[in-house]
């Protein structure tokens, strides 16, 4: 990255908004973003998976738990969940002098709860509706081959319901990158509030908001791709021949 933003540097001089110095808050914004939305999607995902199976166990209180798990995240704004995540914990009693206040003084572990925790919602109630969308002829194949509630989930039911819900799951993924834009206002640098700070440097709210609007829209274009191939390939036998 160095040895690019030298070589432009001739170019970059002339220009007022895009210098070396701007473009290297650039990129820690974009490396900061999409650090942010991975770990928060791959933790989300880990999360879901477990409770989606718990969202359609026939007992009614393991799955009206997640339901409400799921009902007060995907029913309460994410910035207001960002704030309590960031400014709410600080005043649990005796949060200050907890061997944890390290991480909750510090922006990025309450963002990544926030964004963990929401986006875990939204992709249990994606799942279940995948597990629940099961074709009744695949149930009762694996039963039967004698296949145990357990063995069904792990071979039949679980990887049927992924791929079904891959469609889903990749607009969620979006949402996320979306979403990751509030992070700034708990100071955390990612493109948006790299963008905000190169405004209030030079008042130019146009260049900085549009280029990082066109960096957003690469990343989604790019997931969009990406989701596009996975669906081609795991969805294949779903397609008109």
């Amino acid at each position: 990255m160095q040895e690019l933003l030298q070589s432009l540097a001739p170019w970059l001089n002339d220009n007022a908004i895009f210098t070396p110095s701007t473009l290297a808050q650039y990129w820690e914004g974009f490396v900061n973003t999409v650090q942010l939305v991975f770990i928060s999607l791959v933790l989300g995902l880990f999360l879901a998976v477990p409770l989606a199976i718990g969202r359609a166990s026939p007992i009614r209180a393991i799955s009206k738990s997640i339901w409400l798990f799921t009902w007060v995240f995907r029913g309460t704004p994410l910035l207001i969940q960002l704030y309590i995540a960031y400014y709410g914990l600080a005043f649990i009693p005796g949060a200050r002098e907890s061997i944890l206040w390290p991480l909750i003084k510090d922006p990025l572990y309450p963002a990544l709860l926030a964004f963990t925790l929401n986006t875990a919602a939204y992709t249990t109630e994606i799942f279940y509706g995948a597990i629940k969308a099961m074709p009744r002829g695949e149930l009762e194949a694996a039963r039967a081959y004698g296949m145990s509630p357990m063995m069904a989930y792990r071979r039949i039911i679980l990887p049927s319901a992924l791929r079904r819900a891959l469609p889903a799951y990749g607009n969620e993924v979006i949402f996320m990158l979306h979403a990751s834009a509030i992070a700034s206002v708990v100071t955390i640098a990612d493109l948006t509030g790299v963008a905000y700070n190169i405004y209030a440097r030079f008042y130019a709210p146009f260049s900085a908001f549009i280029f990082v609007a066109v960096c957003y829209m690469v990343l989604s274009f790019s997931i969009q791709g990406l989701f596009r191939l996975l669906e081609k390939r795991m969805l294949a036998h779903l397609q008109p021949r």
